[in-house]
């Protein structure tokens, strides 16, 4: 499992340095990330540009990471490949997670015309 932990003034970057966000290493990627962002802090972004491919078990590893961050700090997700974005759109889940294609990006928001 490679993650790289990239403290940032505003906040904490952890990218993800894996080609695979899949069933064989969701589960010890969820409670590493959740290790390194430990129990409050500054916003954190979660960098998945180098994955290529991300299945259910990895969507619901990034889903329990969201939900055990307390309500006052900010998960954002940025630089998704085409592939990955596709999983979060087809989910709807793009419509809760805060994704950006770039850290300092506003927010995207859904087209009314999809």
């Amino acid at each position: 499992m490679q993650l790289t932990l990239l403290p940032q003034q505003d906040g904490l970057t952890i990218r993800v340095d894996e080609r695979r966000l899949d069933a064989a290493i969701a589960t010890a990627f969820k409670d590493r990330v959740r290790s390194m962002i430990g129990e409050g802090g500054p916003p954190v972004t979660l960098d998945l540009g180098g994955v290529d491919f991300m299945d259910s078990s990895g969507l619901g590893a990034v889903i329990a990471i969201f939900k055990a961050m307390p309500p006052d700090r900010a998960l954002v997700l940025t630089r998704l490949t085409p592939n990955v974005e596709r999983v979060f759109r087809l989910t709807r889940m793009d419509t809760v997670l805060n994704i950006r294609h770039d850290p300092t990006d506003a927010p995207r928001q859904e087209s009314p015309h999809g």
